[in-house]
């Protein structure tokens, strides 16, 4: 059988930092070049990623009783602005609905460096039981 499955070994990857020990604390991203998409900016799947990973996250830390894990039915993203390579992102994910059966959760991605609102993504989560 193999290992669990580790979120961090992604998020480290993009250089996302995520505090494990904070539920609901910001992650961080400072962006480099292997981050940068052709148009000069942040790649939008990468802002994704910091998105989805701290709403999940929040699930694990508002885990129903009973429950096994969780999975995604349904995400959307919108975008505001971009990045550009040595600007500092930051995302904070904060729920909307905590059910037995689903949670709702929103992420705001901001450029700390520029003050500026980069995105919005909500997600909806499937609780799974046994």
């Amino acid at each position: 059988m193999p290992p669990p499955y580790d979120a961090t070994l992604f998020l480290d990857l993009l250089g996302i930092e995520v505090p494990m020990n904070e539920p609901g604390a910001e992650a961080r991203l400072t962006v480099t070049h292997p981050l940068i998409a052709g148009t000069g900016f942040l790649w939008a799947p990468v802002i994704i990623a910091m998105a989805d990973a701290l709403c999940a996250f929040g699930v694990s830390h508002h885990w129903p009783e009973g429950a096994a894990s969780f999975t995604t039915v349904e995400c959307k993203s919108n975008f505001f602005s971009s990045a550009k390579e040595g600007e500092v992102v930051l995302g904070r994910a904060e729920p909307l609905h905590l059910g037995r059966s689903t949670q709702v959760w929103d992420a705001t991605i901001t450029n700390a460096t520029t003050n500026r609102a980069m995105a919005s993504y909500r997600c909806t989560q499937l609780i799974l039981y046994p």
